[in-house]
């Protein structure tokens, strides 16, 4: 069942989520929704968007030790896969709930603000690790993931892979172009 509200939160985002469609997609009887979820929809919707936000931040957290740029790079392997295979219509939950949460949901708002937190921490350490000072780190990582996660919403809207892979380069373009004036320094204009 959490693996089913995932996906209908990463198609039609939080308010997509309806205890008929997460039974119509897992198949389960109506009456395990209450046995496992006693809090109804809310709870389903919490558990569903830490279940998908954990399997990408398991994603993030193994690639973060190889580098900042090796990092960036799995995650498009794997927006580009899962875009392909769901034929667009896969976004990312995370941002699903954090934008879409209502009223009745606030509690969505902050698991997907901890989420996005942890995937910063993650690429900041791995952008330190690759010789950034914290400070450009944690820069350049929170550019990262606006900018890759608003390149899945344009694969989607474009039904194409390449506003990410353009932004991809874009991102390694600017990581290398900051590498360089960390080692080089700017050049003097004199």
């Amino acid at each position: 069942m959490l693996i089913s509200a995932a996906e209908v939160m990463r198609e039609r985002g939080a308010a997509g989520v309806t205890i008929d469609e997460v039974l119509a997609r897992s198949g389960a009887p109506r009456g395990s929704v209450y046995y496992h979820f006693p809090e109804g929809r809310n709870q389903i919707l919490t558990e569903a968007l830490q279940y998908a936000g954990e399997a990408i931040t398991g994603l993030i957290d193994e690639a973060a030790s190889k580098g900042g740029m090796y990092l960036v790079r799995q995650f498009v392997a794997f927006w580009e896969q899962l875009l392909v295979e769901s034929k667009f219509t896969a976004g990312c939950p995370v941002v699903a709930a954090a934008i879409g949460s209502s009223d009745e949901e606030p509690r969505l708002t902050t698991v997907a603000g901890n989420i996005f937190q942890h995937w910063r921490d993650a690429l900041t350490r791995a952008f330190v690790s690759d010789g950034f000072d914290e400070s450009d780190a944690a820069s350049l990582a929170i550019m990262c993931i606006a900018s890759m996660e608003g390149a899945v919403v344009l694969c989607r809207s474009t039904r194409s892979v390449d506003p990410l892979r353009d932004v991809a380069a874009q991102v390694e373009f600017l990581v290398k172009s900051r590498e360089f004036v960390r080692r080089y320094g700017l050049p003097d204009k004199g």
